[in-house]
């Protein structure tokens, strides 16, 4: 008796079959990278954010020592709000024996004639002063900077200075505001500011995300599409 060979019923997807699944992974592949750059963007903004928070708090504390928020470029322009000498006034200096201003902590110098030239002010008033029972001694009210807080910007022919930045960076790499790659520094503007109270301050950073421009500010819950600010 010869044995019966049993053949499987099942059959291979046809062409037809196998475009549409192809076209399901295509659409599926393009919402997830849709998806990823929404929390990307999120993500950087919401970061920032907490930067524009962390450093909020640390005004408060300086304004709690010295009945005031400290002054802003003397210039007084949203284009002068990115050279602020916020680094140097939260992170309290000294004058070091070449007669310079020097931070509390020794991670940064500046001369007294760059900060006329740069900040339009005639020095820091979070600065300590005086001898003996007389001294009025600085304070550092930003501790908790992390190094990509910190970025090194040349100001009026090469004068280097110290500002406060964003840690996402642009984060485009071809947002450059002061010229240099990732260093996006917080604007900060007092007194007088144009979107909050008299009396307080305007602190922003813009960000620019897949080439779109997003104003992340203290006046503003929601982050400014296309904000024209610097």
């Amino acid at each position: 008796m010869i044995p019966q060979i049993k053949t499987s019923s099942r059959r291979g997807f046809t062409l037809i079959e196998l475009l549409v699944v192809i076209s399901i992974i295509g659409v599926l592949a393009a919402f997830s990278v849709v998806s990823l750059k929404t929390i990307s963007k999120t993500r950087k903004i919401s970061v920032a954010r907490g930067e524009l928070a962390q450093v909020a708090a640390a005004l408060e504390n300086y304004k709690a020592k010295y009945g005031a928020y400290p002054p802003g470029n003397g210039a007084n322009t949203t284009t002068a709000a990115l050279t602020n000498q916020l680094f140097y006034e939260l992170s309290g200096t000294t004058i070091n024996a070449g007669g310079n201003f020097q931070t509390l902590d020794s991670s940064a110098t500046i001369a007294p004639l760059a900060v006329k030239n740069i900040y339009n002010v005639g020095g820091f008033l979070n600065c300590t002063k005086g001898g003996g029972e007389d001294t009025a001694s600085a304070k550092n009210f930003i501790l908790s900077l992390k190094p990509n807080q910190i970025g090194s910007v040349f100001y009026n022919n090469g004068i280097p200075a110290t500002n406060l930045v964003t840690a996402v960076g642009g984060p485009d790499d071809t947002y450059l505001p002061v010229g240099v790659k990732g260093v996006n520094p917080i604007r900060y503007m007092a007194p007088g500011p144009t979107n909050n109270n008299a009396g307080s301050y305007d602190l922003w950073v813009q960000l620019q995300i897949n080439g779109k421009k997003y104003l992340v500010c203290n006046w503003s819950k929601a982050a400014q599409v296309n904000n024209p600010m610097p």
